[in-house]
């Protein structure tokens, strides 16, 4: 049931990073430079409470290295962050090889 759901997940995110680096080619060539969207401006675009909550928060609960990372990955490109974040869903949901008591030629 799990596997399912990662999987599923995991798929819809792949999609969502083809969309958002298909969105990103397309502004760059015609801007005629490369325009790239970060996660922090697509994120405050859907919700801005929540881009100023994880913004408080971090303030408050993290250490230096832990916000100097998360600064990292909300800059990251949004096809990025969705791309790995999908790829390690699928990459978790998928079916275990059964090594022993099965043929390899199957």
């Amino acid at each position: 049931m799990f596997r399912f759901l990662f999987r599923f997940v995991g798929l819809w995110l792949l999609a969502g990073a083809f969309v958002a680096l298909v969105i990103d080619g397309t502004r760059s060539i015609t801007a005629g430079r490369l325009v790239i969207l970060p996660l922090v401006d697509a994120w405050a675009a859907i919700h801005p409470a929540g881009v100023e909550w994880v913004g408080l928060t971090a303030e408050n609960a993290l250490s230096p290295w832990m916000r100097t990372a998360l600064g990292y990955v909300l800059n990251a490109p949004l096809w990025a962050v969705l791309g790995v974040l999908g790829a390690l869903l699928v990459i978790f949901g998928r079916r275990r090889a059964r090594l022993i008591g099965y043929s390899s030629r199957d």
